[in-house]
């Protein structure tokens, strides 16, 4: 690979790391090339990047970037390398659980989410479990409404149970 191929693959992951929010780091060797067509072919259907690069290539672009701590994931970049891109922090962690009911790989080195790392294969289940940004909102509207519904409904049951009060006592007087 010539220097100036290096310099924009490097350029290329610069850009991909900055501006997608999760990363994940994965080691798919030794999985067959239909076995990783597949697996790609559920990432993309995710919406997740899928890309492989040399380890010194990826640790040349997150040195590259200002401002954000990558330094930590340095050490994991050692042996075969494939890195997941996506906006979902736990869509790679689902594929990952799934494909790997049939295959032994790909094998979780780490997941960059929030600034949080998450080392190791047996992290998948924690990944898998964790909601997304729009799950968390859903469920901060939920409890929002439920205190809301709970009085609507409690002005309802009692306007009727006021309603028939009033209607028995004035059966009553006649």
């Amino acid at each position: 690979m010539k220097k100036s191929e290096k310099s924009a693959v490097i350029e290329q992951l610069k850009v991909q790391i900055a501006e997608t929010p999760y990363l994940y780091i994965t080691d798919s060797a030794e999985l067959s090339v239909e076995e990783i067509s597949n697996f790609r072919r559920k990432c993309f259907e995710q919406n997740i990047q899928v890309k492989v690069a040399k380890n010194t290539l990826v640790k040349k672009a997150l040195e590259s970037l200002e401002g954000d701590h990558y330094e930590e994931l340095y050490p994991f970049l050692v042996g075969p390398t494939t890195l997941l891109f996506t906006d979902t922090a736990n869509a790679p962690a689902k594929i990952i659980k799934e494909f790997r009911k049939k295959h032994d790989k790909p094998l979780l080195k780490v997941a960059y989410i929030e600034s949080s790392l998450y080392e190791g294969d047996d992290q998948v289940e924690t990944l898998v479990n964790l909601k997304s940004k729009e799950e968390l909102i859903g469920d901060v509207i939920a409890l929002l409404q439920s205190p809301a519904k709970n009085v609507i409904s409690a002005l309802k049951s009692s306007g009727g149970k006021l309603a028939g009060i009033v209607k028995t006592l004035s059966e009553r007087e006649n």
